[in-house]
């Protein structure tokens, strides 16, 4: 953990990165997604469609499904949401974008490079600049390319790690309601336990009280 810098653009903040930590560049990385070998995952087709409601424009949000591989208990509710290129060109509007959605607690940074997850809180990354592959899931789970404006939200529990980055990537995350998270490696009753009590957001990071995240996430 350590303590974060922001661009400046960005009203300052005195917070802590959840995810983040200095990290060194090693190679390039594409747009589409590449599937890590003996994945436990699966990846619903029932994903938002680009349309128009009201006055705004969704992008097609993708997602995503992890099982519990013993270490990384992953998220039996809710899916893994990614927004492709949902601030291409507006990246200066992410944080207050989170912000003004109630996804606050906001901090810029990195992601570590070690497979981690949070217990008591959903999270939602956007990438301000650069690019970067992820693996979310676990080791067992799925390496997904990130670039510049796309949004990954991430259900309490779902294991992310970095592998790799170029030198000026810089992502932001955000918390439902603020609220406080932890940092947690490896699974146990207590962590799954508080992962049952973290209930679905109550407004979309990126859309508001309009977004697909309201209906692809369901009550339980």
């Amino acid at each position: 953990m350590q303590k974060i810098f922001h661009a400046a653009s960005i009203t300052p903040l005195l917070l802590l990165a959840a995810c983040g930590g200095g990290q060194a560049a090693s190679g390039s990385t594409g747009q589409a997604a590449s599937k890590s070998q003996n994945t436990k995952v699966v990846q619903q087709d029932q994903s938002s469609e680009s349309h128009t409601k009201g006055s705004q424009k969704f992008v097609k949000v993708q997602t995503f499904t992890f099982k519990d591989d013993g270490t990384i208990p992953n998220n039996p509710y809710f899916q893994v949401l990614i927004y492709p290129g949902a601030f291409k060109g507006r990246t200066d509007q992410i944080v207050s974008t989170f912000k003004k959605n109630n996804w606050g607690n906001n901090w810029v940074d990195g992601v570590f490079s070690y497979h981690h997850f949070h217990s008591t809180s959903h999270e939602v990354l956007g990438v301000i600049s650069g690019k970067a592959t992820l693996r979310l899931g676990g080791e067992q789970g799925k390496d997904f390319n990130v670039n510049v404006g796309d949004v990954v939200v991430l259900p309490a529990g779902t294991g992310h790690k970095r592998l790799s980055a170029s030198n000026d990537f810089s992502i932001a995350g955000g918390y439902p309601d603020g609220r406080d998270y932890d940092l947690q490696t490896k699974e146990s009753p207590q962590y799954k336990e508080n992962i049952s009590k973290v209930g679905k957001a109550k407004q979309d990071p990126v859309y508001g009280n309009q977004g697909p995240l309201l209906s692809i996430w369901k009550k339980r």
